[in-house]
């Protein structure tokens, strides 16, 4: 199935995954290979001149093929980010995809002296965003009627979403090691239960006890953060 999108065009094929060093083919080809699908992104040939220059010209023009070839330079760079915050091949090269396509609007807005610099926070910041993001779930599905009480969701109450963002973090933290691996792998990464005992070793009815506990201890620390908060 071929895609297009920004100066790119690219096709899935089924296949093994292969490391970032495969990325890049000679000649016009760039391709990521990540688990069990194949991305090859077709871009423009090669465009002369600085990344100053390049990032200048394309915000005069706006032409789609400068800032394709510039982020293609420094791809592998992006999806190194990627992997070392996310921890899931497949959410990095997603995200890869998607700072791509959020280029043209931070790259005309900003002013950017290094853009390699400029992208590689760009990639780190979005990576924090999509992981909080992921430990907002985790908040919801904690306790449904505990997080949907009157208390919590009401208009005046201290405790709004950035409240329950940052509770939830520092919670995780007080959780055992074991449990904190076994809770961010069912809730972050939607691991089945077989799945995270095939990653961790652990038997699947440990798995389970681990989730259920993990799960009450998280209730309880933010039950005792938000009453805190509260008195306040």
């Amino acid at each position: 199935m071929e895609y297009h999108s920004n100066g790119f065009s690219y096709t899935e094929h089924r296949t093994s995954y292969l490391p970032p060093s495969c990325w890049f083919s000679s000649g016009k080809t760039l391709s990521f290979r990540i688990n069990h699908s194949l991305a090859f992104l077709k871009k423009i040939s090669p465009i002369e001149g600085s990344d100053a220059d390049l990032l200048a010209q394309y915000k005069r023009t706006g032409n789609a093929e400068i800032l394709a070839h510039l982020y293609q330079q420094y791809m592998e760079l992006v999806y190194g980010v990627c992997v070392k915050y996310l921890g899931d091949h497949e959410i990095a090269r997603d995200a890869v995809m998607n700072i791509y396509g959020e280029l043209p609007a931070k790259v005309q807005k900003h002013t950017i002296d290094n853009f390699r610099s400029w992208l590689y926070v760009v990639a780190k910041n979005h990576c924090l965003m999509y992981l909080r993001s992921q430990k907002n779930k985790i908040t919801v599905s904690i306790d449904d009627s505990f997080m949907q009480s009157e208390q919590v969701s009401h208009p005046e109450s201290a405790w709004d979403k950035e409240d329950q963002f940052v509770q939830m973090e520092d919670c995780l933290k007080t959780l055992a090691v074991e449990q904190k691996q076994s809770v961010e792998l069912f809730y972050l990464q939607s691991k089945s239960y077989n799945e995270i005992a095939a990653i961790t070793g652990y038997e699947w009815n440990k798995v389970r006890s681990l989730i259920q506990n993990g799960r009450r201890n998280l209730k309880i620390c933010m039950e005792g953060k938000m009453a805190n908060i509260n008195t306040k």
